[in-house]
Order: structure tokens, then sequence, then C-alpha cells
């Protein structure tokens, strides 16, 4: 066998390892993913209300 016991075994803590730390950072992108979807929400309705506040000003116009 070309591969030691031991050396397997580093092996599989490595891919352990790899596998937590990427769990980790999978959870901190999913939270931080969900803060911009929140950030998106908010700035959208900003937006619908400024567009109305708009439609309302241009109706008040007087026309020429």
């Amino acid at each position: 066998m070309s591969i030691s016991l031991d050396q397997f075994e580093r092996k599989v803590d490595q891919m352990v390892a790899i596998c937590a730390s990427l769990r980790s950072e999978n959870q901190d992108l999913r939270a931080h993913v969900a803060s911009l979807e929140a950030e998106k929400a908010a700035l959208a309705k900003k937006i619908e209300v400024t567009a109305g506040r708009l439609e309302s000003l241009l109706e008040r116009l007087p026309e020429e």
C-alpha cells in the first residue's frame, strides 16, 4: 500500500476541517445574502414611495 494509515488519517482530518470551514463560510454567506435581500426590499419600497410622490407632484404642475 503506497499510503500509510497515518497519512490517510491526516488527509481525512484535513478534509473534515475543510468541510467545517466551508460550512461556516456558507452560513455566513447565507446570512449576508439575507441581509442584502432585506436591504434591497427596503430600497425598492423607498423607490416606490418616491415614485408615488413624484407622480403626485407632476399632477399638480400647471399645464402650459
